[in-house]
């Protein structure tokens, strides 16, 4: 799916990023926005695995990554008040995500 891709791309940067954060936000905000952007394409993964048994299930976990992706887009929205590096650039990824999985989601309807 185009949506894992795109969130599976995006999380790699940040992962990638947030090991350069300061040791004091290693515990936190590094590690809370690694675990949502993980935890976006986690979900749909899991989900896609259910699909071929219930329909309602992959909608339920395609909630779930949207979820993720507005807390992944908070955490980074942090992270950035610290540092404007990257910030528009990720905060546009995470909105077409979000928007990719409420197209996807509709479409099991």
């Amino acid at each position: 799916m185009e949506v894992y891709k795109r969130a599976y791309a995006v999380s790699l940067e940040i992962h990638k990023a947030t090991l350069a954060f300061p040791k004091i936000e290693q515990y936190a905000l590094a590690d809370q926005s690694r675990r949502s952007s993980k935890a976006t394409c986690a979900n749909l993964a899991e989900g896609f695995a259910k699909q071929p048994h219930s329909k309602a299930e992959f909608a339920r976990f395609i909630s779930m990554a949207m979820g993720s992706c507005s807390e992944v887009e908070t955490w980074i929205s942090y992270a950035f008040d610290i540092s404007k590096t990257k910030l528009d650039e990720w905060l546009r990824s995470y909105n077409q995500i979000c928007g990719m999985l409420v197209n996807l989601r509709g479409s099991l309807k």
